[in-house]
């Protein structure tokens, strides 16, 4: 049975959660369950802090888990990221009182205060910077106020907190995070694994694709497909009027209407966009 850590709480944890509900995996209903076993489905579910999972996981106590990249990286366990799943998307940065740096290569010598050592200590050292790198659990904001650090190392997603506080990002950013799928090195369970891939691969696939339908002249068809090329090539089927074609295809979501605008525009009608509610490519 392939034994999978999940988050236990936050957006990553729900987040997770929709996506193995919608990958036809079974989910907690209660919040104060640590362990769920999905029989039909071959898996063991744990319930874990998200910072931990990365631990479980490279110590091969745990098959697999899902976790934010930056605690993944930040760990240093032997463990390996599977597969990114577009969730909790995150930018990780530096940030300190205008002036203090431009780059990370002038924070040598300097404190910086961060809820993630492990990834900033590895980031300084790629770099040949030494800096003194000071752990902070929760908001590491107020460290320079209170003279804790001249500098912050933290996840930056509109600025405003950073701005209230008189800072302002500077270097380019340390790591752009979310939510990941990871595995231990050895799998001990390579096909429940490369199932659980590959369902949440598919999920990922229908949230980044609609299935489109139109009628269009026969003439028109190669035009047509140049606007809607599938995946491999649009299904066409015939209609009872032969100066006509039924076309199908799995178009970006993003961007769809403008699509539909060049169709209606070349020639087509009964244009209908779709969700996908599963799909496997």
């Amino acid at each position: 049975m392939l034994r999978v850590a999940v988050p236990n709480k936050g957006s990553l944890s729900e987040s997770a959660a929709t996506m193995l509900r919608e990958a036809g995996y079974s989910v907690r209903r209660d919040s104060k369950e640590l362990v769920l076993v999905d029989a039909d489905n071959d898996i063991e579910f744990f319930y874990l802090r998200p910072r931990d999972i990365a631990v479980y996981v490279g110590a091969g106590t745990l098959d697999a888990g899902i976790t934010g990249r930056d605690l993944l990286l930040d760990s240093g366990v032997d463990a390996r990221e599977v597969l990114g799943l577009g969730f909790a998307r995150s930018t990780f940065r530096f940030a300190g009182r205008p002036g203090v740096a431009e780059t990370a290569n002038d924070l040598q010598g300097q404190r910086v205060a961060t809820s993630y050592p492990g990834l900033v200590r590895s980031h300084l050292a790629v770099r040949g910077v030494e800096a003194d790198v000071v752990r902070l659990d929760g908001a590491v904001e107020t460290s320079i106020t209170l003279g804790v650090a001249d500098v912050i190392a933290d996840v930056v997603e509109t600025g405003t907190t950073l701005r209230n506080q008189g800072l302002i990002t500077f270097g380019e950013p340390i790591l752009k995070s979310e939510g990941v799928l990871i595995a231990r090195p050895d799998p001990v369970h390579p096909g429940p694994l490369q199932v659980l891939q590959r369902r949440l691969h598919g999920v990922i696939t229908a949230r980044t694709y609609v299935m489109v339908d139109y009628d269009i002249r026969v003439e028109l068809v190669e035009a047509a497909s140049r606007i809607t090329p599938g995946i491999e090539s649009p299904t066409i089927s015939p209609l009872r009027d032969e100066n006509f074609v039924a076309v199908r295809a799995m178009v970006p979501r993003m961007g769809v209407n403008r699509v539909m605008d060049e169709l209606y525009g070349l020639g087509a009608r009964g244009i209908l966009v779709t969700d996908i509610a599963a799909c496997r490519l």
